[in-house]
């Protein structure tokens, strides 16, 4: 149960974090942001809860002494496991598409940004980009157009442009960064319950064992 509670407490911060929710809400042209990172947070969101919930079936058929209610956590475990393990291949084999995602999302509103004609769909990339740039602390792809660089000025976070010897570093990288970072701390969150679950398995099994043999035979 208190692994479950930890599992959602991380989910849930996960969920809420300022520079993720910033990003993620983000909408340009009709198009939200890519949420594909979202879906492995509501996976852990899930599997917390269910934990919970899980662990106190656990605990309630272990004091009752009860071979039905230790078999359905045990079958429960096993559930669990397998949706871990289903979970944590797609988090593996996703874990470069969320930043390219995100990063093709800011190259949209990038191209748009720097046309030389003022339309009203350049004014909300520049304000795409400006949530960009404020919540990452960056500015620019890293091989930035010399048309860009002249309307930097506006884009740029003033902290970075206030001194002239510091380049602000690549949204690109920042992104990458970012949720690289994020999935690393899924990925140990999954880890740390697949290895909890194991031991509860094993402990389940022999104590369900123990109050079969227990159990007098007539």
């Amino acid at each position: 149960m208190l692994a479950g509670g930890v599992i959602l407490g991380v989910a849930l911060w996960l969920r809420h974090d300022n520079q993720t929710s910033n990003l993620l809400m983000l909408q340009f042209e009709g198009q939200q942001a890519p949420n594909t990172f979202y879906i492995s947070v509501y996976i852990l969101i899930a599997v917390g809860a269910v934990m919970m919930f899980v662990g106190f079936l656990g605990c309630y058929g272990a004091i009752q002494e009860s071979q039905c209610l230790l078999g359905t956590f045990f079958f429960m475990l096993v559930c669990l496991f397998a949706c871990e393990v289903a979970a944590g291949i797609w988090g593996f084999s996703n874990r470069d598409t969320i930043s390219k995602e995100m990063i093709n999302f800011y190259d949209g509103a990038y191209i748009k940004s720097v046309d030389v004609v003022d339309s009203p769909t350049k004014k909300a990339a520049v304000k795409v980009l400006e949530v960009f740039h404020e919540t990452l602390e960056c500015c620019g792809k890293g091989d930035d157009s010399p048309l860009f660089t002249q309307i930097a000025g506006t884009l740029c976070p003033k902290k970075d442009l206030a001194d002239s010897l510091l380049r602000p570093q690549s949204c690109h990288q920042k992104l990458k960064d970012l949720f690289s970072e994020k999935l690393h701390l899924i990925g140990l969150a999954a880890l740390v319950v697949a290895v909890i679950m194991i031991f509860e398995m094993i402990f389940t099994m022999v104590l369900c064992c123990g109050i079969r043999n227990a159990t007098p035979v007539y």
